[in-house]
């Protein structure tokens, strides 16, 4: 019981992915954490998305060591259990093959900050990560897939840049919650797409000036934040 409400906001997350369209077939997932229990709950490997139920997320303890559930977990737990481990303010990631986010992945490059809609939630370019090398796939490949990200991020803050573009494979983003990593997944999809059509339209434009990109990101997330409604 005291994990019903972990599983049942992990499962409406999974449910999302699927209405904001970030998924095909079963290629993505979301896991969350309740740090008070130390427990994680994720998507089961490989079964669609209309099968899924609360009652079949997979929980597993911050060693990844079962706790409870029937079903395999999620082929990318290693690589959000390192996340946990290393962004400590997070409580939800979200992994996908998202289109325009994923072609990003494969060019291998960063997807830079071309206006404010970007500017709004990424403080920044979106890193890209080097490419995996043989020796990490040999090692364990999803744990290293969470080398590769944490390597990116050892002079970027993980809470002013919620998304990452992992070399040749896709994008991951996380968030204070599994519904909040869903959101930043939906964001950097669109991103990915307005940069895809601006390059079409202007192959010459660079990024948005410093200032204007801090502008906006600091006007919703900075100490003295004013965009929206006081909690």
């Amino acid at each position: 019981m005291k994990f019903n409400r972990l599983k049942a906001e992990v499962f409406r997350a999974n449910r999302d992915l699927v209405r904001h369209g970030l998924v095909t077939l079963t290629w993505g997932n979301v896991s969350g954490i309740d740090r008070r229990l130390r427990c994680m709950a994720v998507k089961p490997s490989g079964v669609e998305y209309a099968d899924l139920a609360p009652s079949n997320m997979v929980l597993l303890d911050l060693d990844g060591a079962r706790v409870e559930g029937d079903l395999n977990p999620s082929s990318d737990t290693k690589t959000q259990l390192m996340l946990y481990k290393e962004f400590p303010e997070i409580g939800g990631v979200v992994h996908t093959h998202s289109l325009h986010a994923t072609a990003w992945a494969q060019a291998r490059l960063p997807l830079p900050c071309l206006g404010t809609t970007h500017a709004d939630y990424f403080h920044g370019p979106v890193p890209c990560t080097e490419v995996i090398t043989d020796a990490q796939i040999a090692l364990d490949y999803e744990e290293q897939t969470g080398v590769q990200i944490t390597t990116a991020f050892k002079r970027i803050d993980y809470r002013e840049m919620p998304a990452v573009l992992v070399a040749s494979h896709g994008p991951f983003t996380w968030g204070e919650s599994p519904a909040a990593a869903v959101y930043h997944a939906f964001i950097l999809e669109l991103v990915a797409r307005m940069n895809a059509i601006s390059l079409s339209v202007n192959p010459r434009i660079r990024g948005v000036k410093q200032t204007l990109l801090d502008k906006h990101f600091l006007r919703k997330h900075g100490k003295n934040a004013y965009y929206g409604q006081k909690k």
